[in-house]
C-alpha cells in the first residue's frame, strides 16, 4: 500500500485543521471526503459562512459532509459510502463510536497539547494562561473517553515569556501538520510490514491540568485576585482571541468591556499618570500596552491616551 491507495476521511473545522488537510492534499495523500461543521450565519447581513475546512476542501474538489448530528443515520450511511481506511480528526467535535470505529485502521486525532495534560477544547489558551514554558502536539488513536487514547507521536515546542496564544497557535499549526503526515506514513509502513502500530498509553499524572472551553465571562480580568504575573499570562493566553476584558476608569472616565491585548507586569504598584494606564493587582501591578474600547479600533495605550487628551 502507498499513500495514494489509503482512503482518508478528514474531520475538522477551523484554520488550525485546514493546515493539516492542505498538507495531506499537497503531499499526495488520498483524501476522499471532508467532514466539517454546518454553515452558520455571520455578520450584520447574517450571510451563511463556510468553515475554513469547507472553503479549502471545495477549492480542491473534495466532497464535504456537514452533519447536524453525528449519529444521524443518513450521515453515517453517507460516511460509510466513502469506504475510508483511516479517519483523521483535527479540531472537530467529539465523535460517537459509530463514526470513529468505522474505518478498518481506526481514527486518529491531532491534539494541541502534550497529552495527558490539557485534555479539552482550549489546550493552547490554557497552557499560556498557566504560564507553561513549553507545549506541543500529540497524535493519538481515538477511543471512548475524550482525549485519552494511546499516543502515536508527540513533539514539544517552547513558549516565550511574552508570547501570546496567537503566536503559539500558529507554531503548533505548523508543527501539527507535520505530525499528521508522519503519523499517516507510520500507519502505512506498519500496514505494509504487517507490524502493529507502535503506540503507548497516556501516563498517569498526579495533577491533571484541564482545558475547558472558554466563554466571554471567563475572560474578565480580576486584578484583585491575581498577581501581576498571573494577569500578564492571562492576557497573553487570550490574545488575540477570545481576548481578555475589563471595566476601567482612566483619567476620571469610565470605560466598560475594554478588550486588553497586551500588558506589562510591574514589580511595584506605580502611581497612575496621564502617560500610562497602570492597574494594581493582588501583588504588583500591570501597565496596559494595547487595548480596544467598544466602538473604537485596537490601539496602543499611548495613542488611546492621546485621543483622550485631544
Amino acid at each position: 500500500m502507498n499513500k495514494k491507495d489509503l482512503r482518508i476521511v478528514f474531520l475538522g473545522t477551523p484554520e488550525f485543521a485546514t493546515a493539516s488537510l492542505r498538507a495531506l492534499v499537497e503531499g499526495g495523500y488520498n483524501v476522499v471526503a471532508a467532514v466539517t461543521m454546518p454553515d452558520k450565519p455571520a455578520g450584520r447581513g447574517h450571510k451563511m459562512q463556510y468553515s475554513d475546512v469547507k472553503n479549502y476542501a471545495l477549492s480542491v474538489n473534495i466532497p464535504v459532509l456537514q452533519p447536524e448530528k453525528l449519529k444521524d443515520e443518513a450521515f453515517v450511511e453517507e460516511l460509510r459510502s466513502y469506504n475510508a481506511d483511516l479517519q483523521i480528526v483535527v479540531a472537530f467535535r467529539m465523535l460517537p463510536e459509530v463514526v470513529w470505529a468505522m474505518p478498518r485502521l481506526g481514527t486518529f486525532n491531532l491534539h494541541a497539547s502534550l497529552l495527558p495534560q490539557y485534555r479539552g477544547a482550549a489546550p493552547i489558551n490554557w497552557a499560556v494562561i498557566n504560564g507553561d514554558a513549553e507545549t506541543g502536539a500529540t497524535t493519538f488513536m481515538l477511543k471512548h473517553e475524550i482525549d485519552t487514547g494511546n499516543i502515536i507521536l508527540q513533539e514539544r515546542i517552547p513558549i516565550g515569556e511574552d508570547e501570546n496564544v496567537g503566536s503559539v497557535h500558529d507554531r503548533l499549526m505548523e508543527l501539527g501538520k507535520g505530525l499528521v503526515t508522519r503519523t499517516v506514513d507510520l500507519i502505512i509502513d506498519c500496514e505494509n510490514s504487517g507490524k502493529p502500530l507502535p503506540t503507548k498509553p497516556q501516563e498517569e499524572v498526579a495533577q491533571m491540568l484541564p482545558a475547558p472551553k472558554i466563554f466571554k465571562e471567563d475572560c474578565e480580568i480580576r486584578f484583585a485576585e491575581k498577581t501581576a504575573r498571573e494577569v500578564h499570562n492571562f492576557v497573553r493566553g487570550l490574545s488575540p482571541y477570545p481576548t481578555a476584558w475589563t471595566n476601567l476608569t482612566i483619567n476620571g472616565q469610565e470605560f466598560e468591556n475594554v478588550k486588553i491585548y497586551n500588558v506589562e507586569a510591574l514589580q511595584g504598584c506605580e502611581a497612575q499618570s496621564t502617560k500610562d494606564i497602570i492597574v494594581p493587582c493582588k501583588e504588583g501591578a500591570v501597565r496596559i500596552l494595547e487595548l480596544q474600547v467598544p466602538g473604537k479600533k485596537r490601539m496602543d495605550a499611548k495613542s488611546f491616551l492621546n485621543g483622550l487628551h485631544g
